[in-house]
């Protein structure tokens, strides 16, 4: 039998009341749980901390650490709080860390799967599942790179998080991306495993107005982690195939070249853009030659 890895976890919860007594319900259930985990209050103001308070005199392995509040909002306060709860575990022996989001929920025993995973291929540097939103279906990974491991829940083999120097703090996010990217870059192995399925319960955004704005917030997040224009075509090809029809696309395409257009610095290496665009065109290639090829990530 393959002894499973230990592990920690950390948590930056925003004013995350509506939820994160859901995130911390699917934790303490584990069948498994973490040897550690630090939610990191990132200036709640809406009684976050006050619901995870309730969960600290019985549970002595979750720490809650509370940052001042802040006035500006962006993706890399994430990492900033993020830091701060790994800082907490430095000092401990444990063998992967994870970062959940304080509006995800899971079943009993999603880490124990996480954690076979890793035991059981020693190249895995990242881990992670498929994910439904609670307002919709879920996420096609028909079109998505199973190489990518969405933010929400992310596992990692310590190893391979402290090799790529951990989270850049992008104030303009794609950090997760970055992450994968990094992985790859050093040699890791990055997957999504669709046979198992988390619930992310944020309300995504119905209006049309906001869905064109998430596109154009997309397409400058691709620029950002160096996409290659070619690759950005195909893709908003695609996207114009998806609701918001067209338009959605156009958004996408709109989000790039308005960061090229600017000449907007990337947080990510030029080494790191020229791998992610021979991946992409590797990827490409494949399509072209009638391989099945998801157009995402």
């Amino acid at each position: 039998m393959l002894t499973l890895p230990t592990y920690v976890l950390v948590t930056p919860a925003r004013n995350e009341a509506a939820y994160i007594e859901l995130t911390l319900k699917s934790v303490v259930s584990q069948t498994i749980r973490p040897l550690k985990w630090v939610i990191v209050s990132d200036g709640s103001t809406d009684g976050t901390d006050e619901i995870v308070s309730k969960y600290l005199a019985d549970n002595s392995w979750i720490e809650l650490v509370r940052m001042p509040e802040r006035k500006e909002r962006h993706f890399a306060g994430k990492v900033l709080a993020f830091n701060a709860g790994y800082a907490k575990m430095q000092e401990m022996q444990f063998d992967a860390i994870g970062s959940v989001d304080a509006d995800a929920s899971f079943d009993e025993d999603y880490f124990a799967f996480l954690l076979q995973k890793l035991a059981e291929d020693a190249s895995l540097g990242l881990v992670g599942t498929a994910f439904r939103e609670t307002s919709g279906g879920p996420y096609d990974y028909r079109f998505v790179s199973i190489e990518h491991v969405t933010g929400i829940c992310q596992l990692f083999r310590r190893m391979c998080f402290d090799e790529i120097g951990g989270y850049v703090p992008a104030k303009g996010g794609a950090i997760d991306r970055i992450a994968n990217i990094a992985a790859r870059m050093k040699g890791w192995k990055t997957r999504t495993f669709t046979e198992k399925m988390y619930f992310h319960h944020r309300r995504m955004s119905s209006a049309q107005q906001g869905r064109i704005k998430a596109r154009f917030k997309d397409g400058a997040k691709d620029y950002a982690v160096g996409s290659h224009p070619i690759w950005e075509l195909f893709r908003t090809v695609y996207q114009m195939t998806k609701g918001p029809f067209i338009i959605g696309g156009l958004a996408l395409l709109s989000g790039y070249a308005w960061s090229f257009a600017r000449n907007v610095q990337r947080p990510v290496s030029e080494e790191m853009v020229r791998f992610h665009r021979r991946e992409q065109m590797q990827r490409l290639k494949e399509f072209l030659a009638g391989k099945t090829v998801r157009m995402q990530a």
